[in-house]
């Protein structure tokens, strides 16, 4: 059992099958040593946990907890290409999108939870820029989407 594996373990953090692609794309793509991620909705067993805009149908705490669902379906997505996530070096970069009401301005509160998360797990290699840009609409109506770049090593 790797490091990154004992630690998802003791937080009882377990990491989801990779979600399916809602058209004509792949979970996560690598370059070099980085692999970007396609943006992940916040999919449970298949299912869209919440619809609808932050800030009128989805409060800003249900959307931190969103985008903490995100997170691991991405790390799932890194998962299936890398075979483990002992393997990420370094989380480089968190891009996050919340289908915003049009005086919500909340965003970097909502992507809180992606941070903190990948903080929690990674520690300091987990530390990353960010985006958190506000959008009329996401696919589904998803109140939130996210995607993330990670430097990995070899095998």
């Amino acid at each position: 059992m790797g490091h990154i594996d004992a630690r998802l373990r003791e937080l009882g953090i377990d990491i989801p099958d990779v979600a399916t692609p809602l058209a004509n794309y792949v979970p996560a793509r690598t370059t070099g040593s980085l692999l970007y991620t396609a943006g992940q909705l916040p999919f449970v067993d298949g299912a869209l946990v919440q619809t609808g805009k932050v800030g009128q149908d989805v409060t800003a705490g249900e959307a931190t907890e969103l985008a903490r669902i995100c997170t691991l379906n991405a790390l799932a997505a890194a998962q299936s290409i890398l075979g483990s996530l002992d393997r990420i070096t370094q989380v480089v970069k968190v891009n996050g999108f919340v289908a915003s009401s049009p005086d919500f301005i909340q965003q970097p509160t909502v992507l809180n939870g992606a941070s903190q998360l990948l903080g929690e797990i990674f520690g300091d290699i987990g530390i990353h820029a960010r985006a958190a840009v506000g959008v009329a609409v996401l696919p589904l109506d998803a109140p939130v989407e996210l995607e993330l770049i990670v430097e990995f090593s070899t095998p």
